[in-house]
């Protein structure tokens, strides 16, 4: 023992009282990561520390491309490993075989470092947002087909907008299949042209329940879509990943129901104020017309037309004065000529003004009579009303009903005694 160590030999002699030691071979620790950096060769090289110390850690790549998350300086962990010497360093330190998130959780983690990562490649940014179409023909529905979500989904479409079809593409939304699931329906739904946009859902559940929906490729599915896509995940308070790439969100399934159709009571509303407005520019234009036409009948040369030649007849009369004082015979002549002339230009001119006033005249009346909304009464139609509000479908009448049949001669009141579906093509 009184021999002097060399510094190599006591270094072996703590690595070997370090590896034989089997309360450091399998051990937890918890800490905070610290002067984090990650080896161009994949391994993990940090510090984990508490309030009062710190040890070195290494991990070295064959474990730490098993780790899901990215990890970075400030994160509460727990380590998994075994305690050793760095023999030429003359340090131990703690060599890392799996590492676990502690407190927020794994899930999480995952979800706000590709939510970010997404961001900046700018899968979110408002510009790569595609319209929504206002009145969409065909509705393409990804989501199971034995969930809740497709009932809640057809049945406000259904309710809200019934001319539109709804297309159902049954899809796995749980579980390891359904990311692969959701991207085979997104692609399908793309090569099926007629569709005008797509909404991706499902109903609530936890974090792991939803995660299919925050899968980085179901991303780029999404952002790659030529179709508009509405994401419905979960409950209002559920955000995943798709709700971010989706051109709209909603907060439910029932909600994206409500979104991605109009409500047909609106549109009948807008419809009845369009009328309303459209009767009161007829009814402008008639009295325009009606104005411009009494205009017209009062005018100048329909009250007196002999005035536009009475001035000719007083310069008449002065050359008869003249041709009587002079008595020139030949001018006499000629002067009548040319008043016959005159008077004859002075005639035609008047009948081919008045010509071009009446036939302007009869057109502004037929195309008045083209835009009149009773004219189709004497074709044979009818127009029924409730009171004092147009009637266009069945469902607003009920049996025992009074309403008013107009027709071109008068009014019949009818009381309804049977309601009958038919559909007109």
């Amino acid at each position: 023992m009184n021999e002097p160590l060399t510094v190599t030999a006591l270094n072996k002699y703590l690595k070997y009282c370090f590896d034989n030691d089997v309360n450091l071979q399998n051990i937890l620790i918890k800490g905070e990561i610290s002067n984090f950096k990650h080896h161009s060769k994949g391994h993990f090289y940090f510090t984990l520390k508490d309030e009062t110390s710190q040890i070195s850690a290494v991990m070295f790549s064959k474990h730490a491309k098993n780790i899901s998350f990215q990890c970075e300086d400030g994160m509460n962990v727990i380590i998994e490993g075994y305690v050793s010497l760095y023999l030429q360093g003359g340090s131990y330190q703690v060599y890392v075989t799996n590492i676990i998130l502690d407190g927020l959780g794994e899930l999480y983690v995952r979800f706000e470092q590709l939510k970010e990562r997404l961001q900046k490649e700018g899968l979110f940014d408002r510009m790569h947002k595609l319209p929504i179409p206002k009145f969409p023909n065909k509705i393409g529905v990804i989501t199971s087909n034995t969930g809740a979500a497709i009932r809640d989904i057809t049945t406000t479409i259904e309710r809200r907008y019934p001319l539109c079809e709804v297309i159902v593409y049954p899809t796995l939304v749980q579980g390891v299949k359904a990311k692969d699931d959701i991207i085979h329906s997104i692609q399908k739904a793309n090569r099926d042209k007629d569709v005008e946009v797509i909404i991706l859902g499902r109903g609530g559940g936890s974090i792991e329940d939803l995660w299919c929906f925050n899968e980085e490729d179901v991303a780029y599915a999404i952002y790659q879509s030529d179709i508009p896509i509405i994401s419905a995940v979960g409950h209002e308070t559920d955000f995943t990943i798709s709700d971010f790439v989706a051109d709209m969100r909603a907060a439910t399934p029932t909600a994206a129901g409500e979104l991605v159709v109009p409500n047909k009571r609106d549109l009948m509303i807008q419809l009845n104020q369009y009328h309303n407005r459209l009767q009161q520019v007829i009814n402008n234009m008639l009295k325009n017309h009606q104005q411009s036409l009494n205009k017209l009948k009062n005018s100048y040369v329909f009250i007196n037309p002999s005035r536009l030649y009475e001035q000719h007849y007083f310069k008449l009369d002065k050359l008869f004065a003249i041709l009587e004082k002079n008595n020139p015979k030949s001018l006499l002549i000629n002067e009548y000529q040319k008043l016959e002339t005159n008077k004859n230009k002075l005639d035609y001119y008047f009948d081919k003004n008045y010509t071009r006033l009446n036939n302007k005249f009869t057109q502004l009346i037929n195309k008045l009579e083209l835009v009149n909304p009773l004219s189709i009464l004497h074709k044979g139609y009818s127009i029924v009303k409730k009171g004092e509000q147009p009637i266009s479908s069945i469902d607003e009448v009920r049996i025992e009903d009074v309403v008013k049949v107009y027709l071109k001669d008068g009014l019949i009141h009818c009381e309804v005694k049977n309601k009958e579906v038919t559909k007109y093509e």
